[in-house]
Formats: C-alpha cells, sequence, structure tokens
C-alpha cells in the first residue's frame, strides 16, 4: 500500500484525522497540496511553486495546535489551511479556497438531505442519487443501510474473500508469490486482506467500477452478478417457452437478455404439430416484450436485444417493426453476413432461406433491404446492424460453432445459456501532468481483471446450465467510461486524428494488459476449461475466453459523474432537478477549470451555456477551447464511426455506442455511415437521429426557472 503522502519538509505530529462521518483515516499531507493547487487555479494562476511552502506552514501550524495523540476534525484542518492563505497574503487563493469550502458544504448537505446521513464519499450529488435509486443496501421495509463508502467496502470484501478458494491457508510459496506480486511468506489472509483494500480503494476513487449488478448484489440474497446472457430460441413451442421461462428467471435476478429469433419459421409457414400456420418471429417478439414488462428489480427496467438474420424469410417485417409499436423492453438489430454486405456493394441480389432446410425462398436486392434498414433507423432509431460473420471470426473459440447472439446492449457476443460480468476503467481519472498515467492505468487494468474473474466465482446463477456454460469460457467485459472527459484533460478534440490515435493506444495498452493479467492468473488458478481447444497459443495460458466489451455505463458513468463509454459529452451544462424542487446547475469539471484558469468563467455564462446546450455560440469562450469542448451533435457522424472503429480494433468482444445525427441528416448520411463502419472494421453500429422520437431521453439545451 502506497503511504499518505508527506512530500514537503515539514512533518506533522498527527497521524490521524477524524472526518464528518466519524471515520478515522491517516492524515494526508498531498491532500491539502491538492486543495491548495486547486485554489490557486481557480484564481486563474498557474504558478504553482509556492503550494508545498504554504502546506508547510499549514503542517507547522498544525503540530503547534495538536500533540502526536490528537485526532483533529478535518474542519478544523481546513480553517488552518484558510488562516494560513490569508496570513501569507494570498488573498485570492484565500477567498477560492473557502468559495470551494462552501460548495463542499452545501454538497455535503445535499447529499445528508438525499440519502439520510452524512456522505464522505467521491461521489457528486447526481452519483448519490444514482447510487440510492439502484444500488445501497436497504431493510425490509426500504430504508437505506449502508452509504456508498460501506457498498464499495461490501463489494471489495466478497470478491477478496474469493481468493481463499485457490490458495492454502498459511504462508504463500515463493512461485505463486510472484505472480500474486507480493512477498514470499506472505499470509494468505494478509494478502486478501490487501487485495480488498486495493479493490475498495480502486472503486471508492471511481478509477473502476463495476457494473451495477454487482454493486447492487455482491454478498447480498440474490448474489447474481452478470449484467449479460444469451438465451437460445428454438423452433417449438417447447424451446420458446422454456426461452421465455429463462428470461424471466434472468430479469428476476437483474439480469439483461440476448436473442436470436433466425430459427423460428416463418410467418404463415405451415406448424407441425398443430396444422395450422406459424406466427413468425416477430409475432413472438411482442411475447417476450410483455413478459418483460411484468418484471421490474426496484427502479430497473428489463432489457432485451433481438437479432434476425438479414437472410430470414420475415427480415422487411422485422426491420419495420418499431415504426409500428414500440416494444419499450427490447433494443432489435439485423444480422448482415459478408455476403450480403458484398451484394450491396456491387448492388447485386442475395439468397433469403428457410430457416430450417436452408432451401432458397427467393432472392432480392440487398440494396432494397439495406435502403430500408437505413430509412427506418433514420425514422426511429432501430434497428441496429450487426456485422455477425466479423463478429465470429474474432471468436477464439470458434470450435463451439457461432456465437448465439448479442447482449441486451450489444456489448458481449456470447452462446447459448451464457452470461458475463462488465465493469469499467474510468478514463477520467487516468490523467497526469498532461498525459496518460501509464503506470497507474496498468495497475488498475490488472485488478479490474482479477475482480471481474472472482465474480464469475462468487456469482450465483439464474440456472445450473447458465453457470456451467459461463465457467467453461470465463468471458468478462472489461471496458471504459471517461474517455471525452480523458480528451477534455489533454486538450484534444474528439473529432481529431490525435483522438483517434490515441484511442486505439489506450485501448491497445488496456487490452495487453488484461491479456498478460488473464494469463498471469492462469498460472495460479488454471485457464478456462476449454482452453485447450482455443485459438489461443498452446504454450500459453488464460484465464478467460474474452476480455474486453465496451458498454454504455449509462448508470455507473453518472455514479462516476463522467462522460458514457467513449462517447463524447452530451451537454457541458444543464440543470439537474434532484428532489423537493431544488435544482442544481451543472457544469463540466474540466470545462470550468479551464474557464476558471483562462479568467472568462461566470455564473451567467453556466447558465447561458446550459440553456444553450453547447458553447459555440458564447462569444466570451475563447476558439482554442470551443474546438476541445465540443458535445455530441457538434461532432459529425463520421468521427463518431472512426472513433468507435479505432476502439473496436483493441476490443475483444464489441462496442455499445450511438452514432448521434442532427434531425436535419438525410438518409444518404446514414447510408453513409453505415458504409464506413462497415469498411472500418466496427461489428455494428446503432444510430439516432435528433428528435426523431418523441420523449427522447436527452435534449441539449433546456430553459433554467
Amino acid at each position: 500500500m502506497v503511504p499518505p503522502s508527506e512530500s514537503g519538509s515539514a512533518k506533522t505530529s498527527v497521524r490521524r484525522i477524524c472526518k464528518r462521518d466519524g471515520s478515522i483515516v491517516p492524515f494526508d499531507r498531498g491532500k491539502i497540496e491538492n486543495a491548495i493547487s486547486k485554489a490557486v487555479a481557480a484564481t486563474g494562476g498557474s504558478d504553482l511553486s509556492q503550494v508545498s511552502h504554504l502546506a508547510d506552514l499549514v503542517v507547522e501550524e498544525i503540530n503547534k495546535r495538536f500533540h502526536r495523540h490528537s485526532i483533529p476534525a478535518v474542519e478544523e484542518i481546513q480553517d488552518i489551511v484558510e488562516n494560513v492563505l490569508i496570513r501569507e497574503g494570498h488573498a485570492e487563493t484565500a477567498k477560492a479556497y473557502i468559495l470551494y469550502r462552501q460548495k463542499r458544504t452545501e454538497l455535503r448537505e445535499a447529499k445528508k438531505l438525499l440519502l439520510g446521513f452524512v456522505d464522505d464519499s467521491k461521489l457528486s450529488l447526481n452519483g448519490a442519487w444514482i447510487a440510492k435509486e439502484r444500488y445501497l443496501l436497504r431493510d425490509k421495509a426500504g430504508v437505506i443501510i449502508e452509504s456508498p463508502l460501506q457498498m464499495f467496502r461490501r463489494v471489495a470484501k466478497n470478491v477478496a474473500a474469493v481468493e481463499r478458494k485457490y490458495l492454502r491457508s498459511g504462508p504463500i510459496d515463493s512461485r505463486t508469490a510472484s505472480l500474486l506480486g507480493v512477498s514470499p511468506g506472505t499470509e494468505v489472509s494478509s494478502y486478501v486482506k490487501q487485495l480488498e483494500e486495493d479493490f475498495f480503494s480502486a472503486m471508492s476513487s471511481l478509477s473502476f467500477v463495476p457494473a451495477g449488478r454487482i454493486l447492487a448484489n455482491t454478498g447480498t440474497k440474490n448474489g447474481q452478478l452478470a449484467n449479460a446472457f444469451v438465451v437460445p430460441v428454438g423452433d417449438s413451442i417447447d424451446t420458446i417457452y422454456d426461452a421465455l421461462k429463462e428470461q424471466a428467471l434472468i430479469h428476476r435476478a437483474g439480469g439483461g437478455t440476448g436473442f436470436d429469433f433466425s430459427r423460428l419459421r416463418p410467418k404463415g409457414d405451415s406448424a407441425s404439430v398443430s396444422g395450422g400456420v406459424a406466427a413468425g418471429p416477430v409475432s413472438f417478439l411482442k411475447l417476450f416484450d410483455e413478459s418483460s414488462a411484468r418484471i421490474k428489480i426496484g427502479t430497473r427496467r428489463a432489457s432485451n436485444m433481438g437479432m434476425l438474420s438479414v437472410h430470414h424469410p420475415d427480415v422487411l417485417d422485422f426491420i419495420t417493426l418499431k415504426t409500428r409499436q414500440s416494444l419499450p423492453h427490447f433494443n432489435i438489430s439485423v444480422a448482415l453476413t459478408d455476403s450480403f454486405m458484398k451484394a450491396v456493394l456491387s448492388n447485386g441480389d442475395y439468397a433469403v432461406r428457410h430457416p430450417s432446410s436452408g432451401e432458397v425462398v427467393k432472392r432480392i436486392k440487398a440494396r432494397q433491404v439495406f435502403d430500408l434498414l437505413v430509412t427506418t433507423a433514420w425514422q426511429c432509431g432501430d434497428p441496429g446492424i450487426l456485422f455477425i460473420d466479423r463478429i465470429n471470426s474474432a471468436n477464439p473459440t470458434s470450435y463451439e460453432g457461432p456465437f448465439e447472439g448479442v447482449s441486451a446492449c450489444a456489448e458481449m457476443p456470447l452462446y447459448a445459456h451464457e452470461s458475463a460480468v462488465l465493469g469499467s476503467i474510468n478514463l477520467d481519472k487516468f490523467v497526469k501532468n498532461k498525459g496518460v498515467d501509464w503506470k497507474n492505468l496498468e495497475r488498475t487494468v490488472s485488478l479490474a481483471v482479477q475482480f471481474l474473474d472472482n465474480c464469475i466465482d462468487i456469482s450465483s446463477y439464474p440456472t445450473a446450465e447458465i453457470e456451467k456454460v459461463t465457467k467453461n469460457f470465463r468471458r468478462i467485459g472489461l471496458g471504459v467510461m471517461g474517455w471525452s472527459d480523458m480528451l477534455f484533460q489533454l486538450g484534444i478534440p474528439y473529432d481529431s486524428e490525435r483522438a483517434v490515435k490515441l484511442a486505439r493506444k489506450v485501448m491497445k495498452f488496456i487490452n495487453d494488459t488484461a491479456a498478460s493479467t488473464s494469463e498471469r492468473i492462469a498460472k495460479v488458478k488454471g485457464s478456462f476449461p476449454l482452453f485447450k481447444k482455443s485459438a489461443f497459443p498452446q504454450f500459453s495460458r488464460r484465464r478467460n475466453a474474452s476480455l474486453t466489451a465496451i458498454a454504455p455505463t449509462g448508470s455507473i458513468s453518472m455514479l462516476a459523474e463522467t462522460s458514457s463509454g467513449i462517447e463524447p459529452h452530451f451537454a457541458l451544462s444543464y440543470v439537474k432537478r434532484v428532489f423537493e424542487g431544488k435544482e442544481f446547475l451543472y457544469v463540466n469539471k474540466h470545462f470550468e477549470r479551464v474557464a476558471r484558469e483562462r479568467g472568462f468563467y461566470s455564473d451567467e455564462l453556466v447558465r447561458a451555456i446550459a440553456e444553450r446546450g453547447n458553447i459555440q455560440n458564447v462569444d466570451s469562450v475563447p476558439d482554442d477551447v470551443k474546438e476541445v469542448f465540443k458535445v455530441s451533435h457538434q461532432i459529425s457522424p463520421e468521427w463518431h464511426v472512426k472513433m468507435q472503429a479505432a476502439f473496436q480494433k483493441y476490443v475483444e468482444g464489441a462496442i455499445s455506442k450511438t452514432i448521434n445525427f442532427p434531425s436535419g441528416a438525410t438518409m444518404g448520411d446514414v447510408f453513409d455511415a453505415y458504409l464506413l463502419a462497415y469498411k472500418e472494421g466496427c461489428k455494428g453500429l446503432t444510430i439516432y437521429r435528433d428528435q426523431s422520437l418523441e420523449g427522447q431521453v436527452l435534449s441539449a439545451g433546456s430553459p433554467i426557472s
């Protein structure tokens, strides 16, 4: 464990302080320096040469007021910082520090009102609200019984304890110790405790955030930790209703499900048992959606992915499905093969086949179908497209056949009855000295892989078959979020070759680190059971059949107050109405820092941005700042696709991302984006044209009351 920072010359006799929630923690001089640095930056200053000296003076004052056995309160330390700044003639910095304390006090009070207790975590008010609504444990009466920090501790403790399953009690032998990164002879109990602290630190600092089912269910009676599942649907009443039952069990446990309806015979085909006619996949998809509406866990709504092959006879009916009805619990996607795409590019036709016999039913112009896909996506955002041959060609366990389907948000290709645990590295936390903090990123990725692999062991499963298949492959989906915030900090425009190049570099680093970690874990715990049949080199080892996938991170990115997945920010400033009619004006922290440093920040500016949705027409903002701080609808679809392709190059699974189009975009624009995605190596694509749906979830720019 890294000791608390005491980089300056003055050493404090005080070793511990009391936080506002009553917990006792080690004194950390580094936090004093950080607070002073932020206050200097808030005044528009850039000279940080006096920060260490001022921190020394604060430490000297602490030594005067408290003896070495004292445990001062954090407010007392902050009072000393404030007094030292004023005494030393740094009036503007002191003012900024006082305002910062005031804001923090307002935040703490708001969080206390929201949660019912003091919360000293790093969560914003928005993050605390997400934790309260989705993840914090409650008693039978519905009363919250843990704080956000206690939530992270609960998860860390239970996940770290899995190590005892693989390690004998007592001292760790030298070979195993070298693989675990500890000293030979370290007691297993000490190693597990240290791992718990490392997991806790990664989560509580919001550097790594596991997916929602892990946060909500770890250490509880439910205990089901996977977000992603795929369920097979066969062409019989028995198999269809088996799938419906499995879907219900998964949804009850909080998971999302993916289905491929391509095996079902087309509408109007003969039904072999009843002598009637088949209803077709679209009809049964409605049944699965209706079932989903009946199951709800807390505030979570059941989520599904319905997929159909472009070669299915009912594909045209499937493509236009969402133009006729909403199906609120389903995303839908059409699986496009390479042969179909070649026919599109050559303006040729392709074969539509009966799903049971494989016989060619008819041949259709591929462009006719592709144009219909483009039209309906332009109209309502659905269906998405999946380049299914590309997905299957990247499968290292293809000896088991093609994947059955993809998860509800399309980030995880999986086999029938397979599940996957998910988690995301928050790239927002890995910028240091105006560059990527590669060392810390490497350590956190390694921790995250071990964490997610342990989750496979500790998780409960809706069925025995799901447990068997999941543990045969041990797939995990480690992704990223906070990409847009990382670019903001680095001063790199999202729509630039610099950003695309960095995306490849960052994702390659993450995937390579994940692979080496998986190999190291396998040397201690063994490779995944079906490793010997896989495409991996047989002289190596591998704990997990696949490691990386980028989920949309809708809720956990709000928990961490950062940009979702690899998406650009949707807005730089907005009003959040949280509770009791109280409004909170949110502004992106990196934009605020730059605005203060450059001297153009004002409350009026923030409110103007919240009403407009962006800064492009705000005269007081310099052009170079406008170039970096663009929001989603200001970035062309071409750059959205290029960014997705850059990450996909080094992602083993797939990526959930939305390509945003302005409301005035044409169907030709969508057509071009689809072809670009295919040519650039994406595994799928989802688009949304602004205002194409009534009641859309996000809308940039809103009047402030």
